[in-house]
């Protein structure tokens, strides 16, 4: 069966860094993007980034451009963001997801399986 399961997140302060993981089965990566989704209070779920095997990897919230960084481990099923100089607004629910197909987009209508999330909570 296919599963997603976030970890890594927490209580971090402003400027600080965090990596969160998403370990995944049920799937080959080579078949299926990720994307990486948050979602803060009050406010919609939006895409912040996605990888493919072929595809490449893309951020697409401008907001965090040059602080995070979207990854995979090699040789284990484990997609990784990495985010760095951590401000109070990225504090939001994390989930990653995976694509129906090979190709990233960043509407989350075209991811068929969710993780749970994780929570980053970036505050003084």
């Amino acid at each position: 069966q296919v599963q997603l399961v976030e970890s890594g997140g927490g209580l971090v302060q402003p400027g600080g860094s965090l990596r969160l993981s998403c370990a995944f089965s049920g799937f080959k990566f080579t078949s299926h993007a990720i994307g990486w989704f948050r979602r803060a209070p009050g406010k919609e779920r939006e895409a912040v980034s996605c990888i493919g095997s072929s595809d490449g990897a893309f951020i697409y919230d401008d907001s965090v451009k040059g602080r995070f960084a979207v990854s995979r481990d090699g040789d284990r099923n484990m997609i990784y963001l990495q985010m760095n100089n951590l401000k109070p607004e990225d504090t939001a629910i994390y989930y990653c997801a995976r694509r129906a197909g090979y190709v990233c987009f960043d509407s989350p209508v075209w991811y068929d399986h969710w993780g749970q999330g994780t929570q980053v909570t970036v505050s003084s």
